[in-house]
């Protein structure tokens, strides 16, 4: 046997090393629990289905939100709030767990300990069914119990806070605008106000148009009154007392129309057709103020009713598991396998070896 071993020393070292493995999976490999949850991320907000054949190509379905939260639970953020809740650095470098295994040292660098993190704590996407499985390992059933509830709960917050902090901008600066267009509003409606107390009108355009009808009907009188005379003229003198009571009724007529419209534009500052044009100008910035104030209202109240849809709720498929048993280390199934493959990489090596020794001879 020993002059089988010193002419083959691959085996040699192939039976050490396997001898050696399978009594650290066998003996001194620490047992790990592992629970285990599911969940989808659900929005208030609802959409109608859309066939969109980028997304079917692509094979993309809507799994924004579902990376982000999983990238978050994976972070170093996550990590520092892991550490604060369950105390992770303490946990995982336990002397009484296997040197292999745990933490090398409880005041290892952040970086060191996110790689140690990201093996103790798996977040996978399923995107067939869009659920996010979640796995976490650890040394006894109420620590991966705890960081798996944890990451749930921290988890969700974070998605909230996320959706909420864009829609608090958005109310923020609709409040402002709404206090400002307020202001504008009531300064538009007070000039109005204003300006129809000054001249003791309610409405200059309404006074126009009434005079307006009267210079209308004053027009229609005198074109009757110049139509009968024209006939009369025809069989009486033009010094006849009827053709002289018509000519003065025309003349006054004349003359009203004359007075009615220098009201409505004369060249003075106290013009009907002055006051008119100024209380327009006035009334259209009130109605522009009162409509950019309602507008503003009726954005800030659906900015309101759109931050609350888009709060992120965390349905859970599958509560975090209480192991009961340590599912890992798979003992046997490793002790085997790393035989079989240390067992045929020593072929390997020892065809090699006996191709080389035969070009030698």
């Amino acid at each position: 046997m020993k002059k089988l071993m010193s002419k083959n020393p691959v085996w040699l070292i192939c039976t050490i090393t396997v001898f050696v493995v399978t009594c650290y999976w066998m003996l001194f490999a620490s047992d790990r629990y592992i629970s285990q949850t599911n969940i989808v991320l659900e929005s208030p907000q609802i959409s109608a289905p859309t066939l969109n054949v980028r997304n079917i190509l692509s094979g993309s379905g809507g799994h924004g939100d579902m990376l982000l939260l999983r990238d978050y639970l994976l972070s170093v953020d996550m990590l520092k709030k892991v550490q604060v809740n369950n105390d992770f650095r303490e946990h995982f470098s336990n002397k009484k767990i296997d040197f292999l295994s745990r933490l090398a040292d409880q005041n290892v660098s952040l970086e060191e300990l996110h790689q140690y993190y990201l093996k103790q704590i798996s977040v996978e996407l399923d995107e067939y069914a869009n659920v996010l499985r979640i796995k976490v390992n650890a040394f006894t059933p109420m620590v991966a119990n705890g960081i798996a509830n944890f990451l749930l709960s921290e988890g969700e917050r974070h998605m909230n806070a996320m959706g909420q902090r864009l829609a608090a901008e958005q109310v923020n600066f609709l409040e402002a605008q709404v206090v400002a267009l307020s202001e504008n509003f009531e300064k538009a409606r007070q000039a109005l106000l204003d300006y129809q107390n000054k001249y003791g009108l309610i409405s200059p355009t309404d006074t126009v148009e009434s005079l307006s009808a009267v210079v209308a009907g004053l027009e229609g009188q005198l074109s009757n009154l110049q139509s009968n005379r024209t006939a009369l003229v025809s069989y009486q003198s033009r010094k006849s007392p009827d053709v002289v009571k018509m000519d003065s009724q025309i003349a006054a007529i004349k003359t009203q129309i004359a007075i009615e419209r220098a009201r409505m534009a004369q060249q003075s500052g106290d013009a009907l057709n002055v006051k008119s044009a100024d209380y327009q100008s006035l009334e259209l910035k009130m109605q522009f103020a009162k409509e950019s104030y309602s507008g503003a209202l009726a954005a800030l109240e659906n900015t309101r009713i759109e931050a609350a849809r888009k709060l992120k709720q965390i349905s859970v498929l599958q509560s975090p598991t209480f192991p009961e048993y340590p599912v890992e280390p798979r003992r046997i199934y490793n002790s085997v396998t790393f035989g079989l493959i240390a067992i045929f990489l020593s072929l390997i090596v020892q065809m090699i070896m006996l191709i080389i020794k035969d070009h030698r001879d």
